[in-house]
Formats: C-alpha cells, sequence, structure tokens
C-alpha cells in the first residue's frame, strides 16, 4: 500500500472479494534528508513515498479495517537504488531506478515479507496482468486495458517465483474506472493525482540531487569533466562533467552552432560526450546484458519481437539474436532515436513481456 489510489483501490476491491488482507508500506527513503541543501526543495510534494502517503496508506487500512504495518526499508533502497543511481550517472550512463525498485525492494522485499506473516500472496496497484500458461509452463506477463498506463516496462525483472505470489487486480481497468470504485468504497484519497517525480529527487533535478546527496555523504563530486567532441573526433568544445549530459539532449551543451547538436554518446573512460546532428542520433542496433526472460525460458537461434527503448518509447519492430552467454543483439526494421545506455530495453510478443535487459 503506497498511499495511492491504485493501491488503496485494490485493498478495497480484495477486501470486498472476502479476502483476509495485510496492508504493507514500504519506508524506502527519508523525504527530509536533503531538504534545505542547495537546490533542494523543503517537501515531498507530488513524490510517491512520502511520510504523507504512509499516513494515507494506514488512513485506508483503518477505513477497511485491517492490519497495517510499516517496512523501513531505507537502508536496502540506498544500496540498491539510490547508489546505483548515482554510479551510473557518474559514469556516464542514463538509469532507470524504478525498475530497481520494483526488482529489488517492491516485489523481492515484499514477498520475503509476506512470507514471514504468513501471507500466500502480494497484490499492487501496477497496471499490468499476470497469468500462469499450462501448455507452457510459464507464468506471464502482459500489457493492462488501460495501455496510457502500463507499467510493463518497469516490471520485466520479475521472476517466475515473483509473477507466481503477485497479484494485479487492476490489470483490466482503466484508471478513471479505478477512480469511480474508490469512491464508491469510500475511499477518501479516490482523487489524490498520481506521483509525478521519481521519489529520491525532489523537484525532480537529478544534477542537484547527485551534488546535494555526495554533500551529504561527506564526499566530492568527483571530476568528470572532459571534451565534447563530434562523430569525427574533432574537439568542439569542453564541459564540466558527463553526469549533466543524457544521450538525446540537445539544450545546455554550451556552444552555439549553426544547426541543432545533440549529444549522440557518452564515453565514460575518457570523460567525452559526443555531439552531432539529428541524423546521427538514430540506431538500428542496440546490445542489452542482464537479462531475464518471462514468456520464454530462453532465446534460441532468431526471434522477432517488438522492443521498446524508454517507458513512453513506441515499441519497434526487431530481430533479436544471442551475441553472448548473457547478452543480446537487437536490430530494429528502422533507426530508433537515442538508444540510451542504461536504460532498460524491453521486449514484447504482442500483449506479453518476453523478457527484456540493460542497454550497453
Amino acid at each position: 500500500m503506497s498511499g495511492g489510489v491504485d493501491s488503496s483501490t485494490v485493498a478495497a476491491m480484495l477486501k470486498s472479494e472476502g479476502h483476509n488482507l495485510v496492508g504493507l508500506t514500504l519506508q524506502l527513503w527519508n523525504q527530509r534528508r536533503l531538504a534545505g541543501r542547495p537546490g533542494m526543495p523543503e517537501t515531498s510534494e507530488g513524490r510517491c513515498c512520502s511520510l504523507d502517503d504512509v499516513y494515507d496508506a494506514r488512513r485506508v487500512a483503518e477505513h477497511l479495517g485491517i492490519p497495517h504495518y510499516v517496512v523501513n526499508q531505507q537502508d536496502r533502497f540506498e544500496h540498491d537504488v539510490v547508489q546505483p543511481f548515482v554510479q551510473e550517472y557518474l559514469s556516464g550512463r542514463t538509469p532507470v531506478p524504478c525498475t530497481l525498485c520494483n526488482n529489488h525492494l517492491k516485489f523481492a522485499q515484499l514477498l520475503d515479507t509476506a512470507r514471514q506473516i504468513g501471507a500466500e500472496r502480494i497484490a499492487t496497484g501496477h497496471y499490468a496482468r499476470n497469468e500462469y500458461d499450462p501448455a507452457r509452463d510459464r507464468w506471464i506477463l502482459k500489457r493492462p486495458a488501460d495501455a496510457s498506463k502500463d507499467q510493463t516496462y518497469f516490471l520485466f525483472g520479475l521472476t517466475q517465483a515473483q509473477l507466481s505470489r503477485s497479484l494485479f487486480p487492476l490489470g483490466g481497468y482503466r484508471k478513471p474506472d479505478v477512480r469511480a470504485i474508490a469512491q464508491q468504497q469510500g475511499l477518501a484519497l479516490a482523487n489524490k493525482p498520481d506521483s509525478q517525480e521519481i521519489c529520491f529527487i525532489p523537484g525532480g533535478d537529478y544534477k542537484q540531487f547527485l551534488d546535494a546527496y555526495l554533500a551529504d555523504r561527506g564526499e566530492a563530486m568527483p571530476d568528470t569533466s572532459g571534451e565534447l567532441v563530434t562523430t569525427s573526433g574533432e574537439v568542439v568544445g569542453h564541459h564540466e562533467g558527463i553526469h549533466n549530459f543524457t544521450v538525446g539532449q540537445r539544450k545546455g551543451l554550451g556552444m552555439a552552432t549553426g544547426s541543432p547538436l545533440y549529444v549522440i554518446g557518452i564515453n565514460g573512460a575518457d570523460r567525452k560526450v559526443v555531439v552531432g546532428s539529428s541524423a546521427d542520433l538514430t540506431s538500428k542496433t542496440l546490445r542489452a546484458n542482464r537479462l531475464n526472460w518471462i514468456s520464454i525460458p530462453r532465446l534460441d537461434g532468431t526471434l522477432r519481437l517488438q522492443v521498446k527503448i524508454r517507458h513512453r518509447h513506441e515499441a519497434a519492430w526487431a530481430t533479436l539474436e544471442m551475441s553472448a552467454e548473457d547478452e543480446v543483439a537487437v536490430t530494429f526494421d528502422q533507426p530508433q532515436r537515442a538508444v540510451t545506455p542504461g536504460q532498460a530495453a524491453v521486449f514484447y510478443d504482442g500483449d506479453e513481456v518476453a523478457g527484456g535487459g540493460w542497454i550497453l
């Protein structure tokens, strides 16, 4: 129970169906930790997992008459999500913290806690569907009915064991219907806005967060400054740090040219930022590792699937084949814009999530 309308509605739905419920809320990040540091706002409004959300979850549990517990996982969250986020940016990659959080905490930790209290399954407010396919002897993860709320991109790392013990009751609903159910169930937060920001980055400015977080730990920002170079290797400028850039970025390059320039690539080893034209930004290939297969046990030979390279990216047709023991090569039918190392590549077979991995 995150304290939002979705997980609260799930609790109300399952309660009305007669299930024996226990509400669990993860306390992941001290929202006051960086408040007041340069560039950091004083409040956590608009972010998930805030203290207000914990209080909202508790009030919903009281309304439903179910026990509610807060599970403090701040240390693990910092180790498994925040620190990798920081290191990825400092090495020139662009991370996806919400996927790491789902993999390491929202499912792995909640399932561990569920076992400890004797619960059979966990239910969440994610917009996704899962079902068991006896023909394949596998649990299948599918897109939800509401395509605008599809969260399967962030769930590609779920294992068969995790999927087998998870429920996604909102998979067949659209968001307006969920709010209507919340009102019918008498939930005071039926009209609560959705959280819009990464929970541990107040204001959504990751650059300011990096400075504040390192200062909070008593660490200096490492020197990641270097050269701005063209795709041919010509030095055209200097930058103050590779953590200030991401592939596809146009603004903030610190230089004026006759035609628009974009960040084409970031070389963390020599701290070079490669810039080029809009045409240079497209690519027909990518490689991904740390793979997790869902609808199939492994990839044999080649396979035609649709691939998403960002949450809001429209899945594009591609051919996949293994290029190493734990690495897949993806060749798109049409060039894709801003393939970004550190992001997830998620593979779809129609509505099914075939699997996914992390872009190299």
